[in-house]
Formats: C-alpha cells, sequence, structure tokens
C-alpha cells in the first residue's frame, strides 16, 4: 500500500518535534536531579537551627555556599529551556523551586529577621526575572508556596528553641508569621495548591500560639515582649 509523500512528510516533522522535545525533558531532567539535590543539603545543613542557637549563624554561610552551586544549576536550566515554553516545562522544577523559595526565606530570616522579597529571592537563585514575559522566572505561586513552606518550619522552630531555653524567638517568630498570615488573608487565592498550602497556615500559627501563651502564663515571656502583649 503506498503512502502520501505529504503525509509522510508532516508526520515525518511531528517526529523531529516529538524527538527534539524529548531531547530536552531529559536535559532539563538531568540537571533538575542535580540541583533537587543541593536543596536536600541545604535541608540537611539547616537542621541544626532546632537543636543548636550557636551553629545557625554558621549553617546559614554553608547554605549560601550551597545555593551558588544551585544559581549555577538554574543558569543551565534558562539556557536549556526554550524561552517561550517555561509553562511546557515547568512541572520537572515546580517543586524543586518551591523548596529552594522555602530555605531561601528562610535563612534570609534566620539572618536579618525581615522577610526575603520576590526579587530577592529570584536574584540568590540567578533567576532575575520574575516577569512572565521574560521567559525563565520565578513564578509567583512557587514563591508563595515557599513562604508557607517557611512558616511550618518556623512553628517548628518556636517550639524547639523553648525546649533549648531560648524565650526570644518564639515571640519574634510569633509577630513574623501573625504578619504574614495578615498578608495572605489580602489575597483571593484559586490555584488549589496554595489554597491547601495557605489553609495549613492556621495550624502553624495556633502551634506558635500556644507556645507563647504557654510562656506567658509560666512568666518566661521576655519584658518587652510581655510589655507588647499588655
Amino acid at each position: 500500500m503506498s503512502t502520501n509523500p505529504h503525509i509522510n512528510a508532516i508526520f515525518s516533522e511531528f517526529q523531529k518535534t516529538l524527538d527534539e522535545e524529548q531531547e530536552t525533558r531529559e536535559a532539563i531532567r538531568t540537571i533538575c536531579k542535580d540541583v533537587d539535590q543541593l536543596s536536600r543539603e541545604i535541608t540537611t545543613v539547616l537542621q541544626v537551627i532546632h537543636h543548636n542557637e550557636e551553629s545557625i549563624m554558621q549553617a546559614c554561610m554553608k547554605a549560601r555556599e550551597l545555593f551558588e552551586k544551585a544559581r549555577d544549576g538554574y543558569k543551565k536550566l534558562k539556557d536549556t529551556v526554550p524561552s517561550t515554553d517555561y509553562y511546557k516545562y515547568q512541572d520537572h522544577w515546580r517543586f524543586m523551586t518551591q523548596r529552594y523559595c522555602f530555605l531561601i526565606s528562610l535563612v534570609i530570616w534566620l539572618e536579618k529577621g525581615i522577610l526575603a522579597s520576590h526579587e530577592t529571592v529570584a536574584e540568590v537563585l540567578g533567576v532575575s526575572d520574575v516577569e512572565e514575559k521574560c521567559g525563565f522566572h520565578l513564578d509567583v505561586e512557587d514563591y508563595l508556596v515557599g513562604l508557607l513552606l517557611m512558616c511550618t518550619e518556623l512553628s517548628r522552630l518556636a517550639v524547639n528553641s523553648v525546649t533549648r531555653g531560648d524565650y526570644n524567638r518564639p515571640v519574634q517568630i510569633s509577630k513574623f508569621v501573625m504578619e504574614l498570615n495578615a498578608g495572605f488573608r489580602l489575597l483571593n487565592l484559586k490555584n488549589d495548591h496554595l489554597r491547601k498550602r495557605f489553609d495549613a497556615l492556621k495550624y502553624d500559627v495556633k502551634k506558635i500560639e500556644e507556645v507563647v501563651y504557654d510562656l506567658s502564663i509560666r512568666g518566661l515571656l521576655p519584658k518587652t515582649a510581655d510589655a507588647e502583649q499588655n
């Protein structure tokens, strides 16, 4: 049975496109595997914050060094992903990027006690473009999920800080997370994943409130914090 040459040509082009996409996906997977491994190393490094106050700044410095390596990986991603196809391949790095947003935001809070802006996190990753029109960028939803993940980690830190006798840290965490919670309540969240993460924030807030309340009734609140609450 003969085949129409015109149809052959059309499907040959389809196959060429499919092959090129597969090559791109394989290259992206390889890069993401290495960059994701770095995020796991950073997570391990930062676990020290829960049991050793004196090592926190040293852990942050080590995390910064690993962020630089991750930055190189994101540069490779930017070079590999066609500028018009960001959302076509985004699932490969979405959860990894959310984890980096969490880790970077956590480090900046530990260092300075402030919220890391969208632009700052993008800059640390070497993804200076934060708008969709710029091609490879830091998606705002990934950034927001990262902040919510940070709140969960801070609620854990509040509990562990009390365990080691640090009564100032929970108060600092409480004020910061309350402000973040107020900010998130200004958003009309429609993304299912982001909405679910935000719904979990109330449990983090409750846990932190309970820690501060327990310190208060035991008379362990720092005087400045006690004054603010009265």
